[in-house]
């Protein structure tokens, strides 16, 4: 098997470490160097001094096979990460003209002034290798050393990425000698991390040497991602396909869906899979199951529309739910929530519909309703299906929560057959 490439990753910013800016460059350039086979072992966030750089960068040159760099090469005088590496590789700074052609270029686009500063940025260090910006004034650089490849980017995404896909990435291929990496994920819900890894313990247990498995939870519940290092592309591919296989014998009733594949958009697939349409009726919610069945692209094919019914005189009116039922269940209860999911489905004509009304907080709750309490249900021509969920969760995981599950109702109702 090959050696396995170690990657660090570096962003400079001050704005970074004050929270005024989300570092969204790292975990793109992780996904993107774990297509080609390396493995970032590290992600360290600085502020644009000269010490900090030099520091960090020392320490990394000595584990890292390869080191990337975003952030500190604009105009200002706060950005320092070009000046610093010149200082830190024993380097003149010197004019690159093709960069400079590029800043003027963009400026005459533009069609407007170019100043000194911006002339400034086609100046890079002697020793190293410019990395061409299409999109921005400030150019990339390449260095070598002690056999590793440090890259120093713009911070600004759209900029960074276009490096990455054109220059960097095809670049990091043809210097190392890379295993492959293939990922399988498996989406499931409805079962905790821990019930989970005692569930399927042995098959985990009995993987073969060369597959890892990590466990990631997030709302809908935990994804499944096995990888397998490999040089052989088409022996890896079946490896993993079989052990995922296995996978599915042991949990069919908590996998939603195979890959990077949303809660929402595998509910779309199955109702476009059974030609079948849908409306929602949300109280607590407040459309946001609308808004998580309307985010996935093609959804006019079944989302028809929703009722937000978030007070008795809408339910009542709009989704025939009796006053009698209002009166002596009130709006959180089975009988209402059943009869919204059948209001909305007889007034939109659709073949499902959903219906959410709960308490979601922090205040309205009783002795007998507490905050947290909330009923969903799922109506269709042959059945209506109601259930009590009960949560001790800030209001907005509250609802968001709720939605996930008025969804996860759909699949159970539907019983999908996903595909491996």
């Amino acid at each position: 098997m090959k050696k396995e490439i170690s990657a660090e990753i570096i962003t400079i910013g001050d704005e970074l470490l004050y929270g005024q800016v989300i570092d969204t460059n790292s975990a793109w350039i992780g996904q993107e160097l774990a297509k080609i086979g390396i493995r970032v072992m590290q992600i360290t966030s600085i502020s644009d001094n000269p010490g900090a750089i030099v520091e960090t960068l020392s320490q990394t040159i000595a584990r890292a096979d390869v080191i990337l760099i975003t952030g500190g090469l604009g105009p200002t005088k706060d950005d320092l990460t070009k000046h610093t590496l010149a200082r830190f590789f024993n380097t003149e700074l010197q004019l690159h003209q093709p960069s400079l052609d590029d800043v003027e270029a963009i400026f005459r686009r533009s069609n407007r002034p170019m100043l000194e500063v911006n002339r400034q940025q086609a100046f890079l260090p002697a020793s190293c290798t410019p990395i061409r910006n299409i999109l921005g004034t400030a150019p990339g650089m390449l260095f070598e050393e002690q056999g590793t490849v440090i890259v120093s980017m713009p911070g600004v995404p759209f900029e960074m990425k276009q490096m990455m896909t054109d220059i960097i990435l095809p670049r990091l291929q043809q210097h190392f000698q890379l295993p492959q990496i293939i990922h399988k994920v498996v989406q499931t819900i409805g079962i905790g991390e821990s019930f989970l890894s005692e569930t399927i313990a042995d098959w985990e247990n009995n993987l073969p040497a060369n597959l890892k498995l990590a466990y990631l939870p997030h709302l809908v519940g935990v994804r499944l991602r096995l990888t397998g290092m490999s040089d052989g592309v088409q022996d890896l591919e079946t490896q993993l396909q079989a052990q995922v296989e296995k996978l599915t014998q042991i949990i069919p009733q908590h996998i939603f869906a195979y890959g990077e594949v949303t809660l929402e958009d595998a509910i779309g697939r199955l109702l476009k899979a059974r030609n079948l349409t849908i409306s929602t009726a949300e109280s607590c919610t407040g459309g946001l199951v609308a808004h998580k069945l309307t985010s996935v692209p093609g959804s006019s094919a079944y989302f028809m529309g929703s009722v937000v019914a978030y007070s008795n005189e809408v339910k009542k009116a709009q989704l025939s739910v009796p006053a009698e039922t209002l009166e002596k269940h009130g709006a959180v209860s089975e009988k209402t929530v059943r009869a919204m999911a059948e209001g909305v489905r007889q007034l939109l004509k659709t073949d499902i519909g959903l219906a959410t009304s709960g308490i979601a907080g922090p205040d309205g709750g009783t002795a007998e309703k507490p905050v947290g309490t909330i009923w969903i249900a799922y109506a269709d021509a042959h059945q209506t299906i109601a259930r009590k969920l009960n949560y001790n969760k800030t209001r907005q995981l509250n609802i968001e929560y709720t939605a996930l599950q008025v969804l996860d109702l759909v699949r159970q109702s539907l019983q999908p057959q996903v595909e491996v």
